[in-house]
C-alpha cells in the first residue's frame, strides 16, 4: 500500500469517529513525532561527541608504568 492510498484511508476512518477518538489519535500522532525528534537529537549528539577532538589527548599519552613496575601479578 503506498502512502498516498494509506493517508487517504486514515482520513476516511477519521472522519468516522467521534471527536473524542480524533483527539486521541492526534495525540498518538503527536507522540510518534516527538519520538522521531528526540531519535533525530540523540543522534546528531552522538556523531558531534563521536568525531569531537576532546578526548584526544589521552590518545598520545605514552604508559608510565609497565608489567616490569608491578611488585605482584595475579592471575
Amino acid at each position: 500500500m503506498n502512502r498516498e492510498k494509506l493517508i487517504t484511508q486514515t482520513l476516511d476512518s477519521l472522519s468516522k469517529l467521534p471527536n473524542q477518538k480524533i483527539k486521541e489519535v492526534a495525540d498518538f500522532a503527536d507522540f510518534l513525532l516527538s519520538r522521531i525528534d528526540d531519535q533525530i537529537t540523540v543522534e546528531g549528539i552522538q556523531k558531534l561527541a563521536s568525531e569531537s577532538k576532546t578526548f584526544d589527548f589521552l590518545d598520545a599519552e605514552e604508559d608510565i608504568y609497565t608489567v616490569e613496575d608491578l611488585k605482584e601479578r595475579y592471575k
